[in-house]
């Protein structure tokens, strides 16, 4: 029978995989990014994220790993999401996420099902299109992705026969006045995130412009085997949220469920099955670190989609009755981490130079732990360009 794992252990376990128990020292920027990447959506969640993991961290540490070192890559990555990850690791987080079939790939970036089918093409001859006039439109420039999808889409046109182009240019179902063939250009462009042809460049003011890869680093990321980049993916996984589910996997990766076999067979000699909630599987290597992880003593202002609460068994950190309050469709919150526990949310609201952050818990709140949130709230207030911060505190 297998071993049954307390829904304590598993949290010890995944505070101190996602570096949550112990902050980082100030060299850690990468390999808290490297754990299982940073999502940067909203915009500045990832460097809440990596501040919350990493010691003294400010924007300029950040800001110059990406545009001056070159050694912190932001891209498309799991979920479709941008996420942020040391280069060093860029197969993985890139050759590692894209699924190696037409199905599976669908699966990634649903919503151009329908549009491929009226245009009787596959997503990997439309990525083909796509990837073969990137370069001229992207070379020595920055595009955000409504310019770049214009310019890539312009260029397909002419090159379809006229059946398919006259459909490739018919007003689409995904924006107002957008043709259909730029709408399945910016399908594409996700998954030449996953084939290292682009990735972002620093923002410039509301918008996220693409650059060609090589170009930005000034070399390729080098060429991976991808089994091994699908295997590395899948153990940082586990790491992070383990014990887990083909189908926790499948949901934090953006895939479906069916599809993970490319992934689980590579390292199902490495796992050992536990009982955490059903039947579930942790790395062999980790099991000791499972039994042993102790519960933090401190306190975090998560941000929203934090990698912590990115997954799949919600109830194991939250009670199902606040998941509403938590997990929003539109407007999601950041999460306050307070001995282990998530204890409430916290929203931030900027006027001027001033921040003022409002926790909302679940009860009641010990005076030592708001001390330490306002500590943490004047460590937050730099990252968001605040010379002061006002807490205030309420509860659900």
């Amino acid at each position: 029978m297998a071993d049954s794992v307390s829904k304590g252990d598993a949290i010890a376990f995944r505070l101190g995989a996602h570096h949550l128990t112990e902050r980082l020292g100030e060299g850690g920027l990468l390999d808290a990014a490297g754990r299982c990447g940073v999502q940067n959506s909203p915009p500045g969640s990832g460097l809440l994220a990596l501040h919350a993991r990493v010691r003294n961290l400010t924007q300029e540490q950040v800001a110059g790993a990406v545009a001056e070192e070159k050694s912190l890559l932001q891209t498309w990555c799991m979920r479709g999401s941008p996420f942020y990850f040391p280069v060093s690791d860029a197969p993985v987080f890139t050759t590692g996420v894209l699924p190696p079939t037409e199905k599976a790939m669908r699966h990634l970036v649903p919503g151009v099902e329908q549009a491929l089918d009226k245009l009787d093409m596959t997503l990997t001859e439309t990525v083909g299109l796509a990837g073969a006039e990137i370069g001229g439109v992207l070379s020595g420039r920055r595009l955000a992705i409504n310019g770049l999808g214009a310019e890539i889409a312009a260029r397909i046109a002419r090159r379809l026969p006229k059946r398919q182009r006259d459909i490739w240019e018919e007003q689409g179902p995904y924006a107002p006045g957008q043709p259909l063939g730029e709408g399945v250009v910016h399908f594409c462009v996700r998954i030449l995130a996953l084939q290292r042809v682009v990735c972002f460049a620093p923002r410039a003011g509301n918008t996220a412009p693409f650059v060609l890869v090589d170009e930005w680093l000034g070399h390729p990321i080098p060429d991976t085997d991808p089994d091994l980049a699908r295997a590395e993916l899948l153990r940082r996984y586990l790491r992070c949220y383990g014990p887990s589910t083909r189908g926790g996997f499948a949901a934090w990766a953006g895939i479906h469920a069916v599809d993970t076999g490319p992934w689980w067979r590579l390292v199902e000699d490495e796992l050992t099955q536990v009982e955490f909630g059903g039947t579930s599987w942790i790395l062999t290597e980790d099991l000791d670190a499972l039994r042993s992880a102790l519960m933090p003593k401190g306190v975090r202002l998560l941000p929203a989609r934090d990698p912590y609460t990115q997954m799949r068994d919600r109830e194991t950190i939250v009670d199902k009755k606040y998941h509403p309050e938590v997990w929003k469709t539109v407007g999601e919150p950041g999460t306050v981490l307070a001995g282990g526990e998530i204890i409430g949310t916290w929203r931030p609201r900027k006027s001027g130079r001033k921040l003022t952050i409002t926790i909302k818990t679940f009860g009641s709140l010990p005076d030592r732990d708001k001390k330490s949130l306002h500590c943490e709230a004047e460590q937050v207030a730099p990252l968001r360009d605040a010379s002061s911060v006002d807490v205030g505190f309420d509860t659900y």
